[in-house]
């Protein structure tokens, strides 16, 4: 059943990336499992290209999730706004008439933003916009006082 010219053409079929029922079916009065058995026994296992019809196996990258640990944003007393359908300003919700200050872990559902009227001028509001300009405000005023 196999002779010297049908392996031949078995290894270049095989090569080729053909299917093993592919092959057979080229090959003519062997059956798949058949043709499966004489690529083990020849160490055919291994080729360089898998078929159309088997798909490669993409190699599984480990879920890594990476976590930032921001410093924790100061607690202030300002509760964040609900927006008309009951949830936070998130991300997809949040606009230029909401303070942007976040609030949560950016790597969770939960991270959303305070969403209250920012003031003037500010991406945040009144209190928020206090918590982010302290220091160039302190600064700005000891510039001041040395007039």
């Amino acid at each position: 059943m196999w002779t010297d010219e049908r392996v031949e053409q078995l290894k270049s079929l095989w090569t080729e990336g053909l299917s093993a029922s592919q092959i057979a079916r080229v090959l003519g009065g062997v059956t798949r499992n058949a043709v499966i058995g004489k690529v083990h026994r020849l160490g055919l296992a291994g080729r360089a290209s898998p078929s159309r019809s088997e798909r490669p196996r993409l190699p599984l990258t480990p879920k890594v999730s990476i976590r930032v640990h921001a410093p924790e944003p100061p607690v202030v007393d300002e509760d964040p706004v609900l927006l008309d359908d009951g949830n936070f300003a998130t991300v997809l919700t949040i606009n230029d008439r909401m303070c942007r200050w976040p609030i949560g872990d950016p790597a969770e559902n939960e991270f959303h933003f305070c969403g209250r009227k920012p003031k003037n001028g500010s991406p945040y509001c009144e209190a928020h916009a206090r918590k982010a300009y302290q220091p160039q405000q302190l600064r700005r005023d000891r510039g001041r006082m040395h007039g």
